[in-house]
């Protein structure tokens, strides 16, 4: 049955009521979810050479946002380079598995053939990240199912922007954005340190850890981790 605009506002409203500010990005992957023939949703936003994954509605969604973080591509970048939807409707076979081979096979091992990408901008045309959604059937979206999957990135480009701080446990005030990407401070420290040990600029050494990661078959942020104790060095890549 189709659900029309009204009905995804309700669907919205509902699925986000009484949340607090720092759990809102994931409320709104699970209404993304409810919404449309998606099985999972995430929200990135771009940081120093990478994006930076805020939130997903369950481990598959995460999994692939962290696949095209190491990646550094997929529908992703395309949406978020170009401030429009990219909609790859079939990555076993065709177009979308040529564009992107390497991200399509990692989807399709885990059971996602069709991934959405709703660029996250503002009025006067910034993006500042995506919403990805993720179908485990090829398929395109139909017009109202896009006007859904847009009306919830809207709701989630209006979150990340004008939401209200929230007190943290320790008495301050933190910012609730900042918070959200807490673990991905690593990645950024590890940058650093590459840059360092390396004498290059913040995007080659952000493309020498996906490239690090991507070797040993492992995310961007589990290498971060590593080269932060010592264990990891990227010397000679």
């Amino acid at each position: 049955m189709a659900v029309d605009a009204v009905r995804a506002v309700d669907v919205i409203a509902e699925v986000v009521r009484d949340a607090k500010p720092g759990e809102t990005p994931a409320r709104l992957c699970a209404a993304a979810v409810k919404l449309l023939p998606v099985v999972g949703a995430s929200v990135s936003l771009r940081g120093s050479g990478m994006p930076i994954r805020l939130a997903a509605s369950n481990s598959l969604a995460s999994f692939l946002a962290e696949a095209q973080t190491t990646l550094g591509d997929g529908p992703w970048l395309h949406a978020y380079r170009d401030g429009t939807p990219v909609l790859a409707c079939d990555l076993t076979a065709g177009r979308d598995l040529h564009r992107w081979p390497v991200f399509a096979r990692q989807a399709a091992a885990v059971g996602v053939r069709a991934v959405y990408s709703m660029p996250l901008g503002s009025d006067d045309g910034l993006t500042v990240g995506t919403l990805d959604l993720y179908r485990d059937t090829p398929g395109g979206l139909t017009e109202d199912e896009l006007r859904r999957a847009q009306l919830v990135a809207a709701v989630m480009t209006l979150a990340l922007t004008t939401l209200p701080r929230e007190e943290s446990g320790s008495g301050g005030e933190e910012a609730w954005l900042a918070g959200l990407a807490t673990e991905h401070d690593e990645v950024y420290q590890a940058i650093g340190m590459v840059m360092a040990q390396l004498g290059v600029d913040a995007e080659e050494a952000s493309a020498r850890l996906r490239a690090r990661a991507f070797a040993q078959g492992r995310t961007a942020l589990e290498v971060a981790h590593d080269v932060i104790a010592h264990r990891e060095r990227l010397d000679g890549d």
